[in-house]
């Protein structure tokens, strides 16, 4: 028993680091926020798509649905980058996470992007 407790300890802080506010120094500003249908074979696929900017650049990003009908609110939200990837000179991916003002993320991945 005594040697799940340091374990314990240990989980706890990792996950209180994971959610750490100075993590999230990206400023975002959210443009347009819209609710996404899209039909499929299996059934309809739903998510939430926002116009946003990140460092004076506008993007599109888009999230998979989490249950019900929900738009986020207009506005400045901090996230991180947590997936930047460049094969090549030309192509790029990349995943941001937004955290909320309750603690709460979620990730939103860049699927446009204009000038």
């Amino acid at each position: 028993m005594r040697n799940i407790l340091p374990v314990f300890l240990l989980l706890s802080a990792l996950c209180l680091a994971q959610s750490s506010p100075e993590e999230h120094s990206i400023n975002v500003h959210v443009t347009s926020s819209e609710w996404i249908v899209v039909p499929s074979s299996i059934g309809a696929l739903a998510g939430q798509k926002l116009t946003v900017v990140i460092e004076g650049r506008k993007y599109e990003l888009e999230a998979q649905a989490t249950g019900r009908v929900a738009l986020l609110a207009l506005g400045d939200y901090k996230a991180k980058l947590i997936e930047d990837v460049h094969k090549n000179s030309y192509e790029s991916s990349q995943i941001y996470e937004f955290q909320f003002p309750d603690g709460k993320t979620r990730k939103f991945t860049v699927v446009g992007q204009a000038e």
